[in-house]
């Protein structure tokens, strides 16, 4: 198995209150993680730190063996490879729509690794045909409605055709059918071999993703990493930390 992201022991607080306390998390290629715990537990900034939003006040965050820093997150060239290799969907869509148009908005990140026009318009039909919204193409992210904008952001992730997928809460606010379509999506995704790792609360919805959950608690520490299934189906231990 091959290591593609580690945490060391890593503690990071917004000013006085503490959100990861002693994280330390390998995670391999390939796998579905599901992060669960109650809210307020540092899920979040857990995904926030691997996404190289935020940084460690004190231990380390590695990625294929090389500690992200904030300083190397200023280098416009390590940054670009980095959002190359892993994708973030955030859990408000609007927070990633910018552009007048989903077309432009996939085209994006495309263009911003600078791929020629043939490439960057193969992407994203592709990803339009991918995540069903073909009919999209020519609307204004701000006029969708959330299911949409939803689809719209992974869309713009998955045309940078990242290793590892990151989603914060992704079914929040979603409708049954979209939710299912999410899930089916995430295991064809991860059946073509990309890793993902996703913070969730719905566990009705992603039954047969992840084969993988860590489980975090309101000290902000992980006081479970095992098989998802496993975790799922203990209701005791589910209720003692109030997450189900």
């Amino acid at each position: 198995m091959v290591t593609m992201l580690e945490l060391q022991d890593v503690v990071f607080k917004y000013k006085d209150a503490t959100a990861l306390d002693g994280i330390s998390v390998k995670i391999e290629k390939g796998e579905a993680v599901a992060l669960i715990g109650c809210n307020g537990s540092g899920k979040s900034s857990f995904l926030k730190i691997i996404n190289g939003i935020l940084f460690p006040q004190s231990g380390k965050f590695l990625f294929n063996g090389q500690e992200i820093t904030e300083k190397k997150m200023g280098d416009s060239k390590f940054s670009k490879l980095f959002h190359k290799k892993i994708g973030f969907v955030f859990q408000n869509s609007e927070a990633q729509l910018f552009c007048p148009l989903v077309y432009e908005e996939i085209a994006f990140g495309p263009m911003q690794m600078g791929l020629d026009d043939v490439e960057v318009n193969r992407r994203v039909n592709d990803c339009l045909k991918l995540l069903q919204i073909e009919h999209l193409k020519h609307r204004a992210p701000y006029n969708l409605s959330g299911g949409e904008k939803k689809r719209v952001a992974i869309a713009c992730v998955l045309s940078m055709n990242p290793d590892i997928l990151v989603l914060d809460e992704p079914m929040n606010a979603l409708d049954p059918k979209t939710k299912r379509f999410l899930r089916d999506l995430l295991i064809k995704l991860n059946a073509a071999g990309k890793t993902i790792i996703c913070s969730t609360h719905d566990f009705e919805y992603v039954n047969g993703v992840f084969n993988r959950a860590i489980v975090f608690a309101d000290n902000h520490k992980i006081i479970r990493d095992d098989n998802y299934d496993a975790v799922i189906q203990d209701d005791e231990f589910l209720e003692k930390y109030n997450i189900k």
